[in-house]
């Protein structure tokens, strides 16, 4: 009996070890312009415990597929085709086989689509189209195709800066934790539209209040919500800033709007992207031009943020970055360098580190890790 249980001890600890390795591999999906040398998605392995990335695959036969959005049991990858007639693209992965196949493309309802995401339920996705100031709702066949819109919402209106606000811009697409609320930031109206989805239908309505206002000539961009449901924050591309709400049945009640720069730079405003740390403990966003990661501690009781430093991402034009599950690790894609970039995270601290690590893919725009 003895060695019966030092035999099933060892066996249980050798799976326990085969396990955590597995846990460790994560496929990085990476979104493109193909305007210069990029053929498409790209697919990377990346190493969570070692930061190392390993390429794997890429998925051709779209268009600037800026944007990527997985469906919940991640089989499936939708992405924007980024161009003025734009569409929405669905790929199968099988990661038995590392292939990443264009199972059809449908139109976005709108011109150039820069941000998709779908539903908690895997019904539906959601696509906002920045030249178009608009958003469309597409249904998840069984296959894992896109059909055609069952609804496109056309905002309207325009704000202060007269160059890049001359219309709605519809930049990101936002599905609370209740699957229900949906925040979608219009950059050209300096508004964040506020939309109730019925998982069964598909269909927006307006939310109550319909909008939230934020600072003439801000440019809502970016939009995250804090792990405990309690807090949202959105990054502000044109006076580089992030305002931090309180968010409760629908609505967003603002308490704080930060800069994202130092006092005295005086270059280009131009944020991109925001993220909260899986804990919960800090805020990060990118500042274009300032070719930066803003690092700001959040305090846990009332969602307030302190700043903390600046990052240097080691390439230009940060476009999009992304913080592993595991919380140790910020992958920065830099558009106009071509490169993606690991840094490694101090959880105590919020502060980064360069690794060393990166890879070359040619204008990288949107960065996606599956579980």
């Amino acid at each position: 009996m003895k060695r019966l249980g030092l035999l099933l001890f060892g066996l249980l600890y050798l799976m326990s070890i085969v396990s955590n390795g597995q846990n460790n591999s994560h496929l990085l999906f990476i979104g493109t312009y193909t305007s210069k040398t990029s053929e498409g998605i790209y697919v990377y392995q990346f190493n969570s415990k070692t930061g190392d990335l390993t390429p794997v695959t890429i998925g051709k036969g779209v268009k600037n597929p800026s944007f990527l959005a997985f469906s919940p049991d991640q089989r499936f990858v939708y992405s924007v085709a980024e161009m003025s007639g734009g569409a929405v693209s669905a790929f199968s992965f099988d990661k038995q086989s590392s292939s990443l196949t264009l199972l059809n493309t449908q139109s976005a309802g709108g011109a150039g689509p820069c941000h998709i995401t779908v539903d908690k339920t895997g019904k539906w996705v959601i696509v906002g189209n920045y030249g178009g100031g608009s958003l469309s709702v597409l249904p998840i066949q069984a296959d894992g195709s896109v059909g055609k819109p069952v609804q496109t919402i056309q905002h309207e209106g325009k704000s202060v800066n007269t160059e890049r606000q001359e219309k709605p811009h519809v930049h990101s697409i936002n599905i609370a934790p209740n699957n229900r609320d949906v925040f979608v930031p219009d950059l050209g109206t300096d508004k964040i539209m506020t939309y109730a989805l019925n998982a069964e239908t598909g269909q927006l309505t307006p939310g109550n209040p319909a909008f939230t206002g934020t600072t003439p000539g801000a440019g809502p961009r970016h939009f995250t919500f804090h792990p405990n449901g309690k807090f949202a924050y959105v990054i502000q591309e044109l006076d580089a800033t992030v305002t931090g709400f309180n968010y409760k049945d629908g609505k967003l009640v603002p308490f704080q709007t930060i800069t994202t720069l130092p006092d005295d730079y005086t270059g280009r405003k131009w944020c991109a992207d925001i993220h909260i740390s899986p804990d919960g403990k800090f805020l990060y966003g990118s500042n274009r031009t300032h070719e930066s990661l803003v690092i700001y501690s959040i305090n846990q009781k009332n969602g307030q943020l302190t700043y903390v430093g600046h990052q240097n991402v080691l390439g230009k034009t940060p476009r999009n970055f992304m913080i592993d599950s595991t919380g140790k690790w910020i992958l920065v894609a830099n558009q106009d360098s071509d490169n993606v970039v690991v840094f490694s995270r101090d959880t105590k601290t919020g502060k980064l580190t360069p690794t060393g690590k990166e890879i070359k893919v040619s204008m990288p725009v949107c960065l996606k890790l599956t579980k």
